[in-house]
């Protein structure tokens, strides 16, 4: 996702630029881009210049969508599933009267809350400014006198 929040607004990026780029395997790429366009969060371009897009702005898309669309529900433990029905009171018979399960609630709110206050704007790398050239010779036409060139002139 960072690498098509690099790519955002120049068109399609080919998975097999990312995995060359990323050293990743391909065929993961695939897998992840088929969970995230499920998702919403891209789109697919078929063609010779094909590739991926971001669906929206990077700085639209927040990092909590991607890793639920990859990843599902936030769940440091079954019992703290942010599902609104979840498994977990089929799993876990004890989620009503567990004394720990505050604990693990708390972890999943302090992992969603950061992930839903940074979006992927914040891990896409600004563009680098390009480098002025200066047309001036980098060799004075006329060197410095020292002190004893001006005495004798």
């Amino acid at each position: 996702m960072v690498q098509l929040g690099r790519h955002y607004g120049t068109g399609p990026a080919s998975l097999t630029e990312i995995a060359t780029d990323e050293d990743l395997p391909r065929a993961y790429l695939e897998q992840l881009a088929m969970s995230l366009r499920d998702a919403g969060l891209v789109v697919s371009t078929r063609g010779a210049r094909g590739g991926y897009t971001l669906a929206r702005a990077p700085q639209e898309i927040r990092m909590s969508e991607i890793i639920r669309a990859l990843e599902g529900p936030i769940a440091p433990m079954i019992c703290a599933t942010d599902e609104p029905h979840g498994e977990h009171d089929v799993l876990c018979d004890r989620s009503a009267r567990c004394t720990v399960n505050v604990l693990w609630i708390r972890v999943r709110d302090a992992i969603s809350g950061t992930l839903d206050a940074m979006s992927l704007a914040d891990l896409v790398p600004p563009p680098l400014a390009p480098i002025a050239v200066d047309a001036r010779p980098a060799i004075d036409p006329e060197p410095p006198r020292t002190a004893l060139q001006g005495a004798t002139s």
